[in-house]
């Protein structure tokens, strides 16, 4: 098959091959419109830039950005895998390339993953902290040897990580507060599902939501917050025994993606729509339980912009110097049973597109 180039990409955007050339390496001089229909021509075409040629133009090796993120709940991390994913196909036309390290779950032997990437000496990292204490002395090494980490989905504050890319936490509890608070009488009883207190992301839903909640609802008492440790059995067990403690219950929110046990539990119950219930992520097994009312809301987290938008920061500061903000703080989608079918979540079937990365084997550096 003959090789696309950019002669052929500058013919059928109707453009010169040099605004062509300045779109595919990031330079300025056009709109940014212009950029992103060229980079779509070139990405539908399979354009692949000479890498070797560039390396040797360019710089001495490729760029290389790590990733390290969990696979489960892949109802919601094969979301954030996608965002990142396709931002790296993107990425691939500027000459830079991915690494991926998947943990099998959030916070378990993340360090060494981490360390194994530190070793393939990237330019910048994208992690998901599920365990900040043990993981940010290892984020303050890759900073000390000056690659930047960029945190996605929730953060290691105490760390010198140089952003965090994720919904803001204290928003999304305090408006799952406020819709409990509307949905309920005067005076209820509620509780919290969480995954781990540890994780800043899962711990700051909490915190934001109990302090909010008595506010907006008079009287009303957070009767527990319980960690299911994202496992889906404990989330049924744990809360098909809360049900039968708290008689009086009359609100659930779930502050992680582990939703369905706690739908299955409130069903089993016979509960549905008598005990509201306000999640946090979205995905198309939510469909039956949107349906039939058992899920009342959902404060949505957004992780495949998320993933979009911490790869894109990395790349932006790598070949164009872009300042990397401290924080980069999303706002939460509110979905309801009239919208939810308008996302996409629920109009694809949730599949991990083909990597656009190496996959690292080892600690040592890729040849």
């Amino acid at each position: 098959m003959k090789r696309v180039g950019i002669p052929e990409i500058a013919r059928l955007a109707n453009v010169t091959i040099g605004t062509v050339d300045r779109a595919l390496h990031g330079r300025k001089g056009i709109r940014e419109s212009t950029r992103l229909r060229i980079l779509e021509i070139a990405r539908s075409v399979g354009y692949r830039p000479n890498m070797a040629a560039r390396a040797l133009s360019v710089r001495r090796t490729p760029v290389r950005i790590g990733i390290c993120i969990p696979r489960e709940i892949h109802y919601y991390f094969d979301q954030l895998y996608q965002g990142i994913a396709a931002e790296a196909q993107r990425a691939e036309l500027s000459g830079v390339e991915a690494i991926w390290r998947r943990t099998e779950r959030l916070g378990e032997g993340e360090v060494e993953q981490v360390q194994e990437l530190i070793s393939a000496e990237p330019s910048a990292l994208v992690l998901t902290p599920g365990g900040p204490r043990e993981l940010s002395p290892v984020i303050d090494e890759a900073e000390g040897r000056g690659i930047r980490v960029i945190c996605v989905d929730t953060d290691a504050p105490a760390s010198r990580r140089s952003s965090a890319v994720c919904v803001d936490p204290d928003v999304s509890g305090r408006v799952a507060a406020e819709l409990l608070s509307d949905m309920v009488p005067g005076g209820s009883q509620v509780a919290i599902f969480t995954g781990m207190l540890q994780i800043e992301d899962h711990r700051r839903k909490t915190v934001s939501f109990r302090e909010a909640y008595p506010r907006f609802c008079e009287g009303g008492v957070v009767a527990e917050v319980i960690e299911a440790h994202d496992d889906e059995d404990e989330a049924f067990q744990k809360c098909f025994s809360l049900l039968e403690r708290h008689k009086a219950l009359r609100g659930v929110y779930v502050n992680t993606a582990n939703c369905l046990p706690v739908c299955r539990a409130i069903g089993a119950m016979g509960l549905a729509g008598r005990v509201k219930l306000v999640t946090t992520d979205l995905f198309g097994e939510m469909r039956p339980y949107f349906e039939k009312g058992t899920i009342s809301a959902c404060v949505y987290s957004r992780p495949y912009v998320q993933g979009e938008l911490a790869l894109r920061l990395a790349v932006d500061h790598i070949l164009h110097g872009a300042q990397l903000p401290r924080s980069y703080l999303l706002s939460p989608q509110l979905v309801m049973r009239s919208t939810f079918h308008l996302f996409r979540e629920m109009r694809t079937a949730s599949r991990e597109p083909a990597t656009p990365a190496l996959e690292m084997a080892a600690p040592k550096a890729p040849a």
